[in-house]
């Protein structure tokens, strides 16, 4: 039986993924040096389209690494000389800050129970605090971060180096990079890929906090991947190790065909979508959202209670040739994840939809 996936990542694929990645079995692209003149147009040609895409300025560069997880130590080492700041509302935005102790920062946190989100009114960020960290959607929960309290946010705390997660949402938010000094995505949830790639759009006043602290002999910026050293390599559209070319190339497909449906309808479908889910849910005697408050409900990762055991519903479901999430942890037996993204279509929610109403 052929799934279709609506598991918060790895997800769905494409629907246009199989063709171009046949098209780069063809082309060898497996094959092909990452110094040659073809990889720096993959390069360059997946540049365009997210900057198209997410409508990121030239002030930004566009970086790839193995993970998104690898950002968060990639961000800390380069940004951070002594103290971080970040809001805490679930697993993912919680080992975020893990990380931080880990590489011995000083690191603030503001916390809130699973479930519940952060406005931009109560957040109270620590004089001394560099880089302030938000999860724009906390996957375990099905929590997001209104961009608008983002921006506000920066614009009262404008001296701070300001870094947004958008693992489980991208491209969805409509960041301001005007304001946004960095943001992070891994390719395996909203794209519709393999997971295996991580994207980290910097700003140029992160490469220059990286720059600074890197002539300081007490600090280590990091021997592998380095801002600087990812920046110096970007100037002509290579990498300072072998990158995932594949996962480039098919990255820089995906936005493009993302770029013909264009950015808003992507955005205004996604909504649909999430309407539709949580409407289902509040009308059912057998599903509640987990998450109270809407404007922090996500719109990409619909979190729902179960009012028996989750396994009963997920197994139904893939009888049904449909695969969902399960909850999160703890929350595991007696929640259900369905994922958002732009690969799984309206009809094929309402097709979910019916069989969960069964």
């Amino acid at each position: 039986m052929k799934y279709t996936y609506f598991t918060p990542g790895p997800a769905e694929l494409y629907p246009t993924f199989a063709a171009h990645l046949q098209t780069a079995m063809d082309e060898q692209l497996g094959s092909i040096s990452h110094r040659s003149a073809r990889f720096r147009d993959i390069y360059r040609h997946t540049d365009e389209q997210l900057r198209a895409l997410m409508n990121i300025p030239a002030t930004h560069g566009i970086f790839f690494t193995g993970s998104a997880s690898e950002v968060w130590e990639r961000l800390l080492l380069n940004c951070v000389e002594h103290e971080s700041f970040h809001l805490v509302n679930g697993s993912f935005s919680r080992k975020f800050y893990d990380y931080a102790q880990s590489l011995h920062k000083f690191a603030h946190l503001q916390e809130k129970p699973l479930g519940e989100g952060f406005d931009a009114a109560e957040v109270d960020i620590p004089e001394y605090a560099e880089l302030v960290c938000l999860t724009h959607n906390e996957t375990s929960a099905g929590v997001q971060m209104r961009p608008a309290d983002m921006h506000k946010l920066k614009r009262k705390y404008a001296q701070k180096l300001f870094c947004v997660d958008m693992v489980s949402s991208a491209p969805y938010p409509d960041l301001d990079f005007g304001l946004i000094d960095s943001a992070y995505f891994s390719v395996q949830k909203a794209f519709g890929m393999p997971a295996g790639l991580g994207v980290w759009i910097a700003s140029q006043a992160c490469l220059e906090k990286a720059e600074r602290l890197q002539r300081y002999d007490s600090l280590t910026i990091g021997a592998h991947h380095n801002l600087p050293t990812l920046w110096k390599n970007y100037q002509t559209f290579e990498t300072p190790a072998t990158p995932n070319v594949l996962g480039i190339y098919l990255l820089g497909k995906i936005a493009e065909d993302l770029n013909r449906i264009g950015i808003e309808t992507v955005r205004k479908e996604t909504e649909e979508k999430a309407r539709i889910l949580y409407r289902f849910a509040e009308s059912s005697d057998r599903y509640t959202p987990f998450v109270q408050q809407e404007r922090h409900r996500s719109q990409t990762v619909v979190v729902l209670n179960t009012d028996g055991p989750a396994k009963g519903v997920m197994e139904a479901a893939r009888q049904q040739g449909m695969i969902i999430g399960s909850g999160y942890g703890k929350l595991k037996e007696t929640q259900i994840r369905i994922a958002n993204f732009p690969a799984v279509s309206a009809e094929q929610v309402s097709e979910l939809i019916k069989v969960m109403q069964k």
